[in-house]
């Protein structure tokens, strides 16, 4: 008899598991798988839009697309700013010591020889002695003024550079580089369609990838529901040698036979649905999707591919070879460059403090100036001739490897054609296989039930009718995937 005590605490114990679950199913509902029903198109092109290798090559591209823009400006102008100051230990003399005292003593030098004079005048006529005073006192004056003016001329010609600051805007125009701008140009370009030649490899990589990963899941669900099918009609098989055992028309040793693979018919379903989960989440992973993502193939396996008409010529992985040769062709031309004469005019505007446009005055003031450079290799000890010839070697070099390139992908397409061959040939007989097993397992199951054929037997029926379907869905989708890798051999998306 329930109590009231007990009836509360039943209560309370009710209301507390109903909040567990409910908690429960509220922190599970964010984590449910979304399905999603996705054609083989839409996976390619959500490949396309999120994956990280797709967007380093455009990134690449967009990097290739500059340095072409760059190369191209050297055949403009450049025009550059320059600013500088320095502080001289010692200042720049236009004259030396000597000529410096010299100077200063000039008056004093000229004065002292007219002095002599007038002591000799004086001398040889004593009459003319009242004009000595003055004559002395005027040499006296005349020193001082050429002692002054000697002194002068020395501090205007002092330059005052200890202290100099310099600016000035120059403007290089190449005339003649000896085709170099034009070889870089050429070399840009042809790494612009490297890198579009490479964006194209990568999405033909990751589409092929993505394909793979497509067709096996749809294989897996094919074989999801082979394996199912064979559990049920092994479980249906199980149940009627049940009552078989019990009317006596079977022994237990069949029963247990039957019990055996109906076991092993179980687990073969388990590890079809973790290879289903896995090979999910593998397209979702290429596809940008979060992993927990149901995708629901919606392509028919059955439906044949068109494959692409397009040349082998066409593959990206020869076109970046032929272009990665041609540049090595016009490196030969850059290395050549080094060694031929080089002109360029310049012209510009400086100003300098001081300036010497007007003595050294201590302020700023500019000129302007235009000519013309030229640089020619006189002698270098046979450097450019070495160089040339090691850049011609790797031009051919690239040539060799582009043309066994060739060779190699021609073959490659030649042993995709036979793999489509093979593959249809397969199909045919795998899809006669399983008619052959469906009939098998018909006749099996009527003697079974008639008592004419044995319980091994007709487990034997029904593991080749499980075999020959099997094959028959591993046929079919290599002639997708074998479809998809003549059209990948063939350069075409």
């Amino acid at each position: 008899m329930r109590t009231p005590f007990m009836s509360s605490c039943f209560t309370r114990v009710r209301l507390r598991t109903f909040t567990l679950f409910g908690f429960l199913l509220c922190c599970a509902l964010p984590a449910t798988a979304q399905t999603i029903a996705l054609s083989l198109d839409s996976c390619k092109q959500l490949a396309a839009s999120h994956n990280r290798r797709m967007a380093m090559e455009e990134a690449a591209i967009e990097k290739a697309e500059q340095d072409f823009r760059t190369a191209r400006t050297n055949y403009l102008p450049k025009v550059s700013a320059l600013a500088s100051y320095m502080h001289i230990g010692d200042e720049v003399s236009l004259l030396s010591d000597a000529q410096k005292q010299s100077l200063g003593t000039l008056g004093t030098q000229l004065t002292s020889s007219f002095s002599s004079q007038v002591a000799n005048l004086i001398a040889a006529h004593p009459e003319l002695a009242g004009l000595a005073g003055g004559l002395q006192a005027a040499a006296g004056n005349l020193a001082n003024t050429g002692n002054a003016l000697g002194s002068g001329i020395a501090n205007a010609l002092r330059t005052d550079t200890r202290n100099v600051t310099a600016a000035a805007i120059l403007l290089t125009q190449p005339l003649f580089t000896g085709g170099k701008i034009r070889a870089w140009e050429r070399i840009t370009d042809e790494a612009r369609r490297v890198a579009h030649e490479r964006q194209r490899l990568t999405r033909q990589q990751v589409w092929l990838e993505v394909e793979q990963a497509y067709w096996q899941v749809v294989s897996l669900r094919h074989k999801q529901k082979l394996a199912l099918a064979f559990r049920d009609m092994l479980a249906h098989t199980d149940s009627d040698m049940t009552k078989m055992v019990a009317e006596g028309v079977a022994t237990k040793s069949d029963a247990l036979s039957v019990a055996v693979k109906l076991n092993e018919a179980e687990m073969t379903v388990t590890k079809v649905e973790d290879g289903l989960t896995l090979s999910k989440m593998l397209l979702c992973r290429l596809c940008g999707l979060p992993l927990n993502t149901d995708i629901e193939p919606s392509d028919n396996p059955e439906k044949m591919p068109a494959v692409a008409s397009a040349d082998f010529l066409s593959r990206p992985e020869l076109n970046q070879l032929e272009s990665a040769w041609k540049i090595q062709k016009e490196k030969v031309k850059v290395v050549r460059s080094d060694f031929l004469p080089q002109m360029a005019l310049m012209g510009g505007y400086a100003v300098t403090n001081p300036h010497v446009l007007n003595g050294f005055e201590r302020q700023f003031a500019g000129t302007w100036a235009v000519g013309v450079t030229l640089k020619v290799p006189v002698w270098n000890w046979g450097e450019g001739k070495h160089k040339i010839r090691a850049a011609r070697a790797e031009a051919t070099m690239a040539q060799l490897k582009m043309e066994d390139a060739r060779e190699a992908v021609e073959l490659e397409q030649k042993q995709a054609t036979f793999r489509v061959t093979e593959a249809d040939r397969r199909f045919e007989l795998a899809q006669k296989h399983m008619e052959a097993a469906d009939e098998n397992l018909r006749v099996a199951q009527l003697g079974h039930h008639e008592g004419v054929i044995t319980t091994q037997n007709l487990l034997a029926a029904h593991t080749a009718w499980l075999s020959a379907h099997s094959e028959q869905i591993d046929a079919l989708i290599d002639r997708q995937l074998s479809r998809a890798v003549l059209r990948k051999a063939k350069g075409g998306e």
